[in-house]
């Protein structure tokens, strides 16, 4: 096998040999810091110029452009989402509305279905006492006609008493009146 650097270092075992042994030693272990250091800055260098490639630059802008599209969807998002909730809300109220308007709307209807069934009666029994007045008024007159003829043949046999012949339209009148206010 091949001696290695890093393997160790031959030297005499005198006290003068061992000091160079010892500078030796040192040294290699120098090479080697630099040359690891120098490979970290090759590396380091490869990477800057991979980096900042324009293939690497248009990644970055890719990145920042999707971050910012997802920023604003994200925002976007969030006004729908309160909408959404603005509008269910809204909806929420709207059905209340709804439901009330319609429970007064029935209330409404069964009052004036109830104030239909009142007015039918009272039409009803103003019809009752229309027929009854009617037939009163009817009746009254085949009494005044009644009347009149007895008058007209009274008034032909005497005329004795004039004033009872006037008498009698306003009895007829006051009777007539008297049935209509029932």
């Amino acid at each position: 096998m091949a001696p290695i650097l890093y393997d160790y270092c031959k030297m005499p075992m005198d006290d003068n040999l061992k000091e160079d042994g010892d500078k030796c030693c040192k040294l290699v272990v120098g090479i080697l810091g630099l040359l690891v250091i120098v490979i970290l800055g090759v590396l380091l260098t490869f990477f800057i110029i991979k980096a900042n490639s324009e293939a690497c630059q248009d990644g970055l802008r890719a990145v920042m452009e999707c971050r910012n599209v997802t920023y604003l969807l994200q925002e976007e998002l969030t006004e729908a989402q309160r909408g959404f909730r603005d509008a269910e809300a809204q909806a929420v109220t709207c059905n209340q509305t709804v439901m009330a308007l319609m429970a007064s709307l029935d209330a409404e209807k069964a009052q004036g279905r109830k104030k239909v069934e009142e007015l039918e009666g009272e039409i009803t029994t103003l019809n009752h006492k229309l027929q009854d007045a009617s037939a009163e008024v009817e009746r009254l007159r085949r009494e005044n006609h009644v009347l009149s003829v007895r008058i007209a043949d009274t008034d032909s046999a005497s005329s004795q008493d004039s004033s009872c012949a006037a008498e009698t339209p306003l009895l007829i009148l006051l009777l007539g009146l008297g049935a209509l206010l029932l």
